[in-house]
């Protein structure tokens, strides 16, 4: 299985923990589009649901992940939770969960809960 780790802070990381936050955002930046592309493009730009390169037009997948391994601080006690990967789209997230309104972000839709640790 394929799990895609990440570290929140603890606002967030409560909300997701308690099921009140349902996505997670990431930048439609050069480090986030070669985190979470299949190829890794350089000059990308987000058109509709889809990232394109700037120059020559070509669109990137987004690759696929069975689970997202959440952790709350960079430490092995840290309390960490893991939840089933719905899949990852290229939208507006909403602001009352961390979104800048009207940004384009890679969207990351949380299933249901697989396992918590140090919780």
């Amino acid at each position: 299985m394929k799990t895609l780790k990440l570290t929140l802070k603890k606002q967030w990381f409560d909300m997701i923990l308690f099921g009140q936050k349902t996505e997670e955002y990431r930048e439609v930046k050069d480090y986030w589009v070669n985190r979470l592309c299949i190829k890794y493009p350089k000059n990308v730009i987000a058109v509709g649901s889809q990232l394109t390169h700037k120059h020559s037009g070509q669109q990137f997948d987004v690759d696929k992940f069975d689970l997202i391994e959440f952790t709350n601080g960079y430490n092995k006690k840290s309390p960490q939770v893991t939840l089933e990967s719905k899949g990852i789209e290229i939208g507006i997230g909403k602001t009352e969960w961390g979104a800048i309104e009207n940004e384009t972000y890679f969207i990351i839709k949380l299933g249901s809960e697989v396992s918590r640790k140090n919780c």
